[in-house]
């Protein structure tokens, strides 16, 4: 069998390529996180298929699903499919069934906000939704903007309480650009500081993509643990590679592990 992974516009109807179009147009069926959404879309583009429901509870029953076909064409939503969705667990599926996947370029909301923030693009993470504790979302903030730009996802309800969060990890001061309703008739790409954020999105509407300034590591890199841990290590006599692997197993990120591994009193 061949699975097709076909991306779809997130929100202007324009955005669908014409080889995407086509892959639905050839498809036995087209499987989908919600038959009615997809439905609308295929009206639109004047193509008749049957469908199948594909969401986060039915992927683990797609080889029942799916069997018969032979060219099946996967959409999610909106955008590409596999991110924060349903579309990586049934790759990992169609891959360990031995089904030939192709996967088409496409739509999504990462690189246009990325792009669009005006902030650094030359490293940058991909952390998709956060936690929906508070704890849990501080502790993954700690770690994620040390040298680099990282992109989320966010929902309107919990826009608020992510922006406090973060605001009580890189404070008030903290470059970020927010992107709504990309590519729909009330886009916006908001920039500024954290703080500004907070108050600018008083009544959130639409879903969010965050992409938040990177951290230098020296900020982060005179704390009284990493200095223990550099001079614990350095005393047992490890040294470059040795010495990267052994703070960035005790919880530092990898990129301000090598830079202290590799000042010059380090490697004395």
């Amino acid at each position: 069998m061949k699975l097709v992974l076909v991306p779809t516009p997130i929100g202007n109807l324009e955005d669908i390529t014409l080889r995407a179009l086509r892959m639905l147009k050839e498809a036995e069926v087209v499987a989908c996180e919600d038959t009615r959404r997809t439905g609308i879309l295929l009206k639109h583009f004047g193509i008749s298929k049957p469908m199948v429901r594909l969401d986060q509870h039915t992927v683990r029953n797609a080889r029942r699903l799916l069997d018969g076909y032979e060219r099946v064409a996967y959409v999610t939503d909106a955008g590409t499919p596999g991110i924060s969705d349903p579309g990586a667990e049934l790759v990992a599926l169609a891959l360990e069934e031995g089904w030939q996947v192709e996967v088409l370029p496409g739509a999504t909301a990462l690189v246009p906000a990325l792009v669009a923030s005006g902030l650094l693009t030359a490293r940058f993470a991909f952390e998709g939704f956060l936690p929906q504790k508070s704890s849990e979302r501080k502790e993954r903030l700690k770690q994620v903007l040390i040298g680099r730009t990282v992109v989320l996802y966010e929902a309107p309800h919990r826009l608020h309480d992510t922006l406090k969060d973060l605001i009580k990890v890189y404070g008030p001061e903290h470059p970020v650009a927010i992107a709504r309703e990309l590519s729909k008739l009330h886009e916006e790409i908001w920039r500024g500081h954290l703080g500004d954020a907070l108050e600018y999105f008083t009544e959130p509407r639409g879903e969010f993509v965050l992409v938040l300034g990177p951290k230098e590591p020296s900020a982060e890199g005179r704390g009284p643990r990493v200095e223990e841990l550099l001079t614990q290590f350095q005393g047992q006599g490890l040294k470059g590679k040795e010495l990267v692997k052994a703070l960035t197993e005790a919880g530092i990120p990898r990129n301000q592990a090598y830079e202290l591994a590799h000042k010059p009193d380090a490697s004395k």
